[in-house]
């Protein structure tokens, strides 16, 4: 059994590696954190809102009033009085502050919702990122491993493969073996050759996507773990899963959120959204001054009110209905989607779910069929030794077993994806759980 060296990189160190390096990581964090800004906007639309306005520039200003009754203090009562003013090029001043506080808006409440239920979305795809990180580091730090596994085991073969070969000739050389032996073992042993060169690559290539994926050197990727001892977790029914995976799936609750952000299009587009009653209250002064026709002359004014403002859009051109028609097919298409990923989702969940449960049965096979090939290559190893076995039953027993080597290692490796999985489509992948693989890896 292989244990870990003290420089030996685990699963759970090239995770953490690869959330802090990982492009798709960062990305999901930075649409999570301003996602979460989202909820800030959804409160501030129900807040009061203060404008202040002010102006300054030249402005020329005439009036002139007829018919009017003019009275002072000392003085008669005149009517038919006519008034005229005249500003040219004066000095105009002018501000105002108004406050406004929606009290029904039903554009405001559905657009209030839709911005919490993006908040919601975009810590969902966080997560969701969070869980395929876990499933792609894993599925390359495996791939690595059994890489390494399968070039061990065909250089183990290569050796043994070369020590036939001599033999092969020096027994033809004695004349106590035909020349087909030599043949056959040096077939085999370029054969291997070759096999050993695609290995190297793909070793090579596996190291490299791993090492792009978690920015550590090639050089720190030394991977000690164990596949010989993959203890099986107890598996719940099937429908205990199928029931967690249809409620807490991540993916399937984004698309929830986002067949119920449609379905608040759909109410912002009514027309009862469009009816608003807001308390608005104004303060302001305006002030003309300089000199006109008649001399100099000054004009101010001030005004302050408060009160309520109704809102009834009478017609809009058909353009109201048009975009409500619209949101009403947008929102279908939500909905479709939804049974879409829901059906999906049950398919994934059953497959995964079917794979572990099949998968330690093939364990016990895989392993039964190991001991049965060693059991063949030492009894071959004997046969060939007293005669009874020829040098191709070696080189066939030697790759059988190396063969089987591999397939259980593989098999293992398969099992331990699929718990991942199968916990990923439940919304349940989590640290922990990647914890409990890595932990598996050193027994």
């Amino acid at each position: 059994m292989a244990t870990f060296s003290a420089q030996a990189t685990d699963l759970m160190q090239a995770w953490q590696a690869a959330r802090e390096h990982d492009p798709d990581a960062a990305i999901a964090l930075a649409a999570r954190q301003a996602g979460e800004t989202r909820r800030a906007q959804a409160a501030a639309l129900w807040r009061p809102t203060v404008v202040l306005n002010a102006t300054i520039g030249a402005m020329n200003a005439d009036t002139a009033m007829t018919g009017a009754r003019f009275s002072a203090p000392g003085l008669a009562q005149s009517d038919g009085v006519n008034f005229a003013t005249s500003v040219h090029g004066g000095t105009s001043t002018r501000w105002g502050v108004s406050a406004r506080q929606p009290l029904i808006n039903g554009d405001k409440q559905a657009q209030r919702r839709q911005l919490l239920l993006g908040a919601d979305a975009a810590d969902l795809e966080w997560q969701a990122a969070q869980q395929e990180l876990m499933l792609h580091t894993a599925q390359r730090y495996f791939d690595v491993v059994l890489a390494e596994r399968k070039l061990d085991l065909q250089r183990r073969q290569q050796v043994a493969v070369d020590k036939a070969l001599v033999e092969a000739r020096d027994r033809f050389a004695a004349g106590d073996k035909p020349v087909t032996d030599t043949h056959e073992a040096s077939a085999r042993a370029r054969a291997l050759q070759a096999q050993v060169l695609a290995s190297e690559s793909e070793l090579q290539l596996a190291r490299e996507q791993l090492s792009d994926a978690t920015g550590l050197p090639l050089a720190a990727l030394q991977l000690a773990p164990s596949l010989d001892a993959a203890a099986p977790a107890v598996l719940p029914p099937l429908d205990q899963w199928l029931e967690r995976a249809g409620r807490d799936n991540l993916l399937l609750r984004l698309q929830l959120a986002n067949a119920e952000s449609a379905g608040q299009e759909v109410a912002r587009r009514s027309a009862r959204a469009s009816v608003t009653l807001d308390l608005v209250a104004e303060a302001g002064r305006d002030r003309l001054s300089g000199s006109g026709d008649f001399g100099g002359a000054s004009n101010t004014s001030s005004q302050q009110m408060i009160g309520l403002q109704l809102t009834v859009p009478l017609s809009t051109g058909g353009m109201r209905s048009a975009r409500q028609d619209e949101a009403l097919r947008l929102q279908d298409k939500a909905n479709a989607e939804v049974e879409r990923a829901r059906q999906q989702v049950r398919q994934q969940t059953r497959a995964a779910w079917l794979g572990l449960q099949t998968g330690q049965a093939r364990l016990d096979a895989l392993s039964e069929s190991l001991i049965a090939s060693r059991a063949r290559l030492d009894a071959t190893q004997l046969g060939r030794q007293v005669g009874d076995r020829t040098t191709l039953d070696l080189l066939n027993a030697q790759n059988d077993a190396s063969s089987a080597d591999l397939a259980l290692v593989r098999a293992r490796a398969d099992v331990l994806l699929n718990r991942l999985r199968l916990s990923a489509l439940a919304g349940e992948l989590d640290k922990a759980r990647l914890q409990e693989v890595n932990a598996s890896l050193a027994r």
